[in-house]
């Protein structure tokens, strides 16, 4: 009896108990009824394509739940009894990826317009006493890892899981009820095991097993249960009352997993369109901190009006099916740092621009740290900030080469967001915002229009008085530039002058830029 307890503690079951797989119920399309049109082709294309070639294939996992709640899925997942190998032959373009898991990305399109179709492989249900075990985690145990199918750490970490087996055992290892379902497009059935089309009607989410176990497996189901809360909450879902308890207290476990997972995690709950929800079922469900150290950060500043419009913002483009990209959002959780650190050196008079590249590098050290690799995502996160003072330049050549650069749009609109909570003048953005979409001949106008507002502004500030000078003091003569300096400054000017090749207009954070950054 002890040992059954122990082994309940670490996640194990007793050898005499069996797992309940549950009962295998089909549903047809006159009883679910999911409508066949909001179904992507090219999730059709798979299954059938797998189906064909004589393996079971179904859509599975969100994308059913949203189809049963009359919605139309951001991304298709499919699940077959095919192994990776074998789905990996029957595409042309199909990639296996994962140790953890092994899955098939399925790529239809190129560029931008790509779209990827995630297979999966049914898992078989394996006990944690049957799994070989490791001493540390994924990362100081790779060697140990190599060739292992299924291994759990010392805390019933799930580590490898790579095991195939049948639909039913498949569907016990999902998370919750809702997404363990798998949906037929050729047959339209929808085959449920654990009740979930029962709960998607109840708008209840429960975990498949016991929650506590579960949730030491992997410790990420964690967040991943805020995330499900906070984007299916404002249909009316909650969190089951066994599955929510144990939230709190397992979160210690998400200090096993690897900072890159988490750093992930943390992206997907702030990128696929319920950031501000996210953000109040963490303080809800008692996991404010703890979980990540920059997630804290953002929780602790979402109430601050420039991470609240930025937030806002990402979710509004998720919603309107527009790119977002975490650089822009990290850009703007980090710029008070920024702002504070740059302020703090050139009160100490140092140059401007090297004082804001090294503000920028105490800020990666300090919240950014090795995750990002220092690649793409810093890279985009610096362009945006140093962006910032350039904004303030509309006269010469500077607003012309700033324009045409890839970052620009992103720049501009942090600007834009910076200018919606009145820490620049609205009235900068707006003239960036014309000069962006303008003609070459416009831009001229536009920038010879704000030389001429800066004179005015300078010559309305009150002069300064001289002293008289002694007399008998020299009096100072005005030296005039030579004839050349003359030529060559005039030589200058018309430089500057020269047309411009005109770039494309942008539209509502178009590009690369806003949350695409």
């Amino acid at each position: 009896m002890i040992k059954n307890f122990i082994d309940k503690l670490m996640g194990k079951s007793p050898k005499s108990s069996k797992p309940h797989f549950g009962r295998r119920t089909e549903v047809p399309a006159t009883v679910h009824g999911i409508d066949p049109n909001l179904v992507d082709e090219r999730a059709i294309n798979v299954t059938r394509t797998l189906q064909q070639a004589g393996f079971e294939a179904y859509i599975v996992g969100g994308a059913v739940r949203d189809l049963l709640l009359g919605l139309r899925p951001k991304d298709f997942d499919v699940a077959t009894d095919a192994t990776p190998e074998q789905v990996k032959g029957l595409f042309r373009r199909a990639f296996i990826i994962g140790r953890r898991f092994r899955i098939v990305h399925v790529v239809y399109g190129r560029g931008r317009d790509n779209e990827v179709i995630e297979v999966s492989t049914f898992r078989a249900h394996l006990d944690n006493v049957a799994a070989e075990q490791v001493k540390g985690n994924e990362r100081t145990s790779k060697r140990q890892l190599e060739g292992m199918q299924h291994a759990v750490d010392s805390s019933g970490r799930v580590l490898r899981d790579n095991v195939w087996g049948p639909q039913d055992e498949d569907a016990t290892r999902r998370d919750f009820t809702v997404n363990a379902m798998y949906y037929d497009p050729e047959s339209q059935i929808v085959v449920d095991y654990h009740g979930g089309i029962q709960d998607s009607k109840k708008r209840v989410l429960r975990m498949i097993g016991d929650p506590v176990a579960r949730y030491r497996e992997d410790p990420v189901r964690i967040i991943r249960a805020v995330r499900f809360a906070a984007k299916l909450s404002p249909l009316g879902f909650k969190l089951e009352a066994k599955t929510g308890k144990p939230l709190t207290q397992s979160a210690t476990l998400l200090a096993d997993v690897p900072q890159s997972r988490l750093f992930d995690e943390m992206l997907k709950l702030l990128q696929t369109g319920h950031a501000l929800a996210s953000i109040e079922q963490l303080k809800k469900l008692g996991l404010a901190t703890g979980i990540y150290p920059l997630l804290d950060v953002v929780v602790e500043r979402a109430e601050s009006a420039f991470v609240q419009v930025a937030l806002a913002d990402t979710d509004r483009r998720v919603g309107e099916g527009k790119p977002v990209a975490p650089s822009f959002l990290l850009a703007c959780v980090l710029w008070a740092d920024v702002r504070e650190g740059w302020a703090k050196r050139l009160a100490r008079k140092e140059h401007p621009h090297p004082a804001l590249q090294d503000a920028i590098d105490e800020v990666f050290d300090a919240r950014i740290g090795d995750v990002s690799g220092r690649g793409k995502l810093a890279a985009d996160m610096r362009e945006i900030w140093m962006m910032q003072p350039r904004f303030e330049k509309r006269v010469g050549s500077t607003p012309f080469g700033l324009v045409e650069q890839p970052r620009f749009r992103a720049g501009f609109d942090f600007l834009r967001l910076r200018a919606d909570i009145e820490e620049v003048d609205v009235r900068l953005a707006d003239w960036w915002q014309e000069f962006s979409m303008a003609s070459d001949a416009e831009r001229e106008d536009l920038v010879q229009a704000a030389k001429a507002e800066q004179q005015a502004a300078q010559a309305a500030k009150p002069r300064v008085r001289r002293a008289p000078r002694p007399e008998g003091a020299p009096a100072q003569v005005e030296s005039r530039p030579s004839p050349e300096a003359e030529s060559a400054d005039e030589g200058a000017a018309k430089k500057r002058r020269r047309r411009r090749r005109k770039t494309g207009a942008a539209g509502d954070q178009a590009g690369d830029g806003g949350s695409a950054a």
